[in-house]
């Protein structure tokens, strides 16, 4: 659209995955709980780092796999994120890049090193997480640049950020931006104990400052503290203009002003890895949204995103998801 630099500008956690093959016996060694995700220092993350083998290492994080998703898909995807001026940080600056997403947020040359999430998959396929939150944390109202905020149609933020006060004024910061600017701003609430943590807060952000909220069954019934789905949707329509909330096999219901709207999954042969299904459905609907698609097509090309995704392991898009879109008559 003609005023703007880009469709989309994502805000969040920066982490590099470092996925490794690794045995039982280092997982046992390390005294690691297979199959688990634990929150670790940066000493053991180097420890972990040193002892492992050969790895790959992908930029990941919510809201930067709902940016390279919306890159797929053709929209202009920009990214607001911390990390150090590092390897890592390196790499994870390279390969949002790489993927076509404007990424200009400026490392810190001092203070925790780059977040990264080690995913050790051993023999039999389980994912063990270990993850260093580090440099992304420190994400301030400093990091927030006014002139893209200004020219995104959306600010689409993550709630896994709102842990840290200074992350939680930035997004505040950013809100108040966009909307004095005439931008829509959108919510993702990460998952149901981040809204445990924040449920409040969160209530307050949604009410105050954001156009759209995307959750899952869980997250929205937590937001909501509603024992029924049908109470939950009551609740959320009082309070933001599009609420879209996914359901994994069921598929998702958006509720706005129109209504309330079901629209089914895309199908899949076979579910691989559901990491990132939320992030990539997020990256399908706004790429709908900011196209000025009607609403089933919206819902139609966050679940065909969100498919592609489940039915490899990881988090991004493996193939261009404009190209798929096109083969079946969605864009």
């Amino acid at each position: 659209m003609a005023g703007t630099d880009h469709d989309v500008l994502c805000i969040g956690n920066a982490i590099v995955d470092v996925i490794a093959r690794v045995s039982d016996d280092f997982v046992a060694r390390h005294g690691l709980v297979k199959g688990s995700m634990t929150l670790i220092d940066e000493s053991r993350a180097e420890q972990l780092y040193a002892d492992m083998g050969q790895a790959i290492e992908v930029s990941g994080g919510s809201a930067a796999n709902t940016a390279a998703g919306l890159a797929s898909l053709g929209s202009r995807a920009a990214y607001f994120g911390k990390v150090k001026d590092d390897q890592l940080g390196a790499i994870f600056r390279h390969d949002m890049r790489a993927q076509g997403v404007s990424f200009d947020t400026h490392p810190a040359q001092e203070g925790p090193a780059t977040a990264r999430s080690f995913i050790l998959v051993t023999p039999d396929g389980e994912r063990t997480m270990n993850t260093y939150l580090g440099a992304c944390v420190n994400f301030t109202t400093a990091d927030v640049d006014r002139s893209a905020v200004e020219a995104a149609l959306v600010t689409y933020m993550e709630g896994y950020l709102w842990d840290r006060p200074e992350a939680k004024d930035a997004f505040k910061l950013a809100s108040r931006m966009a909307r004095a600017a005439g931008r829509k701003t959108a919510l993702t609430l990460s998952d149901s104990f981040c809204v445990e943590r924040h449920r409040d807060s969160f209530l307050d952000l949604i009410r105050t400052g954001i156009d759209i909220v995307f959750a899952n069954e869980a997250e929205i019934k937590s937001l909501s503290q509603a024992a029924v789905f049908d109470d939950a949707v009551k609740m959320i329509a009082q309070l933001c203009p599009i609420s879209v909330i996914t359901r994994s096999e069921k598929g998702c219901v958006i509720v706005s002003a129109q209504g309330v709207h079901e629209s089914p999954a895309h199908p899949v042969s076979r579910v691989v890895d559901v990491t990132g299904a939320g992030d990539l459905f997020a990256a399908g609907f706004l790429h709908g949204f900011t196209s000025g698609r009607p609403l089933h097509d919206r819902a139609r090309l966050g679940s065909l995103a969100a498919a592609e995704v489940i039915s490899h392991v990881g988090a991004r898009p493996e193939i261009n998801l404009r190209d798929h879109g096109r083969a079946l008559g969605l864009l």
